[in-house]
């Protein structure tokens, strides 16, 4: 695969990763680390860009929840966002450090749209989040870890 398609892949597996699809975003980013097919600041950059995207879609879905929870493609279910909800309730924005987290992580982004975090609250906090994860497969991938 040519350089920017493995980034254009990479990308579109990172944005369903944290969208509607269980997509494993980091076995894509390490198997590319590992391939060595581009730099690993620009995959750890390209894999967080639409992991943290896919995000903003959540959050998005977050404030049009009365809108689509009832559609069969609505991704999450309804007890997922009472606990998403719940655990954002108590936590609070900061809950957001844990968007990354597999099964509560994509509640927890369309739980903060639900109850109208604000975008740039949501958005610094996600990103930080997402990167640091990415950040962590990489260190291990190259065996830093």
């Amino acid at each position: 695969m040519s350089g920017i398609g493995s980034l254009t892949g990479l990308f579109l597996l990172s944005f369903l990763a944290a969208t509607i699809l269980p997509a494993q975003s980091e076995l894509g980013l390490a198997g590319l680390i590992a391939a060595d097919l581009a730099p690993v600041w620009l995959l750890i950059a390209v894999a967080s860009l639409g992991n943290t995207l896919g995000s903003i879609v959540n959050w998005l879905l977050g404030r049009g929840v009365d809108r689509f929870s009832s559609r069969r493609w609505f991704p999450v279910t309804p007890q997922q966002l009472d606990r998403a909800s719940n655990w954002y309730r108590r936590y609070g924005k900061w809950s957001l450090l844990m968007s990354w987290a597999p099964v509560i992580g994509d509640p927890l982004t369309l739980a903060a749209g639900v109850l109208r975090e604000p975008f740039w609250s949501f958005l610094a906090l996600v990103a930080v989040a997402k990167t640091v994860r990415y950040l962590i497969v990489a260190a291990i991938t190259l065996g830093i870890f």
